[in-house]
């Protein structure tokens, strides 16, 4: 079983966008995959139709000290895919996740490891570097990055970074970045050369790539979140007869597992 996380600690980078799209493709390539909305607004969960209310949620599983659930048991099977939802309770994470030895970090870990049946599971994560963020990393194979292709979009990186190295010293030394992936591309505005250099130079701190594929916008993404569905999942039923959102994420999941091999 293959675990991605999707990280920023910059807000309204594409993660959720894009950790909902790469679960989408896995799922239509055959293989059985497993979402985990680990983010307390709760993206990912809308997007996949998931309940928060009178029903199993991550908070279950991860911050139930007394009764923690498995988290096979949390997951919800909706038309969209498999989801282990989010819960507005979890924006009380920081304070409840108790400081027990650093025990705290390996919950979310720890849950997996009983999980059963599954190919590959991905992690939404909130832009917050905290213990929620760690007990992701710490239970991650490779984290992917999604990245705006400007030199705003770099801020935060440097947090990111260190956050990383703390895991890969101290919890998950096989913790790997799997690249940089630009989202929310605009195919007219060619990148400047100022710009590229600021991409590559950030892709090599973090001992990593940028990926080759860039996700262009388009306006399919914004009515798949209006319908609560995916821009891939929309594509594959031929719902829209061209979306290049969902070519370049089908494209983006075929260069990530061929990095896998």
């Amino acid at each position: 079983m293959k675990i991605y996380c999707i990280a920023n600690q910059k807000g309204g980078i594409g993660k959720t966008t894009t950790a909902t799209n790469l679960a989408s493709v896995l799922a239509h390539k055959g293989f059985k995959t497993l979402l985990i909305d680990a983010d307390k607004q709760c993206n990912s969960t809308d997007t996949f139709r998931a309940k928060t209310k009178d029903t199993a949620t991550l908070y279950d599983v991860i911050l139930d000290y007394d009764h923690p659930l498995d988290i096979n048991e949390a997951i919800q099977h909706t038309l969209i895919g498999d989801i282990v939802a989010a819960d507005p309770l979890l924006k009380g994470a920081e304070s409840i996740l108790r400081n027990d030895a650093g025990e705290e970090y390996f919950r979310l870990k720890d849950a997996l490891e009983k999980l059963t049946g599954y190919d590959y599971v991905v992690i939404d994560t909130a832009p917050a570097d905290d213990k929620l963020l760690k007990n992701c990393l710490i239970a991650a194979d490779e984290v992917v990055v999604p990245i705006t292709a400007d030199r705003y979009g770099v801020q935060g990186l440097a947090d990111l970074h260190r956050t990383i190295q703390q895991v890969q010293k101290r919890s998950n030394p096989g913790l790997k970045i799997a690249g940089l992936l630009m989202v929310k591309y605009k195919e007219r505005l060619k990148l400047t050369q100022e710009t590229e250099y600021v991409l590559k130079q950030a892709a090599f701190k973090l001992q990593t790539k940028v990926f080759d594929t860039k996700i262009r916008e388009s306006t399919g993404t914004q009515m798949a979140q209006a319908e609560r569905t995916t821009v891939v999942k929309k594509y594959y039923a031929n719902e829209i007869r061209k979306s290049t959102t969902a070519e370049d994420y089908i494209r983006f999941t075929e260069e990530l597992l061929r990095g896998d091999k």
